[in-house]
């Protein structure tokens, strides 16, 4: 009962929490932190630039572009680049090229094994697996696509979690394990790749109410830690009514029809 109240007050009544976003990048910038997206801080420390102090933001755009773009907006107000990640469902063509002319980065928040599976209505990990041909050739269309449509070569992707990659056991970064296929998109970097990973002293994520935050608050971690990778999503950082209510049933619909 606790965590269905906690969800509905998530979903519906939480206050907006963009002014602690903002005193966030204001106090990273006080502390002398570069504030950069994943590809900006990936090819620097590739090249072997000394980056100093960094905050790496992350926003994986899983649902509610509104809040996006008002997060996007503070950024720009205060000179900070991101990444930002769209899956097929959040694409929104003309606000990634605002981001790419302001400085950030926008790409792929891939989730093909999950799709694939759940259409297919797969429900074992290894029988998924088997399909990763298929699946790897699904990814390059859809890639494909968008940057066609997007007209800009997309350097880094993140893999989204669903709640069908958890039940399986199979996250959508393991299709990116395959070199061939990073080549064949022009692919740089995943933002789950150890060879980005290990040049952070901490990596953060955003976190429903009443948590907020894991392993620590950003707030926090400044002045304690260097280079620091912060991964928020838009629906934790505002309520979105209708946005909320729609993923809320295409989550229960999908969890319908994987079983039927």
């Amino acid at each position: 009962m606790k965590t269905l109240i906690n969800r509905l007050y998530a979903d519906y009544l939480m206050p907006s929490r963009m002014a602690e976003y903002e005193a966030l990048l204001v106090k990273a910038a006080q502390a002398g932190y570069r504030q950069l997206s994943v590809r900006a801080f990936y090819r620097a420390v590739h090249a072997g630039t000394e980056v100093g102090k960094v905050l790496v933001h992350r926003h994986d755009i899983d649902s509610d572009l509104r809040t996006a773009r008002k997060m996007f907006a503070l950024e720009v107000k205060h000179g900070v680049q991101a990444s930002y990640y769209f899956r097929l469902s959040t694409l929104d063509y003309g606000f990634m090229r605002d981001i790419e002319a302001a400085g950030g980065e926008a790409s792929y928040h891939y989730e093909e094994v999950a799709t694939y599976a759940k259409r297919h209505r797969l429900r074992h990990g290894e029988e998924v697996r088997q399909h990763f041909p298929e699946i790897r050739e699904m990814f390059v269309r859809n890639f494909t696509r968008i940057r066609e449509q997007f007209g800009m070569q997309m350097a880094t992707v993140a893999s989204h979690g669903d709640f069908a990659n958890r039940r399986l056991k199979v996250i959508n970064h393991e299709l990116l394990r395959d070199e061939q296929l990073r080549r064949r998109c022009g692919i740089e970097c995943e933002s789950y790749d150890t060879e980005l990973l290990r040049h952070f002293d901490l990596y953060i994520s955003d976190r429903p109410y009443p948590v907020y935050y894991y392993p620590m608050s950003p707030f926090a971690a400044l002045g304690q830690h260097e280079r620091i990778c912060f991964l928020t999503h838009p629906v934790q950082w505002e309520t979105n009514w209708l946005e909320n209510t729609r993923c809320n049933m295409v989550r229960l619909a999908e969890e319908v029809a994987w079983h039927r």
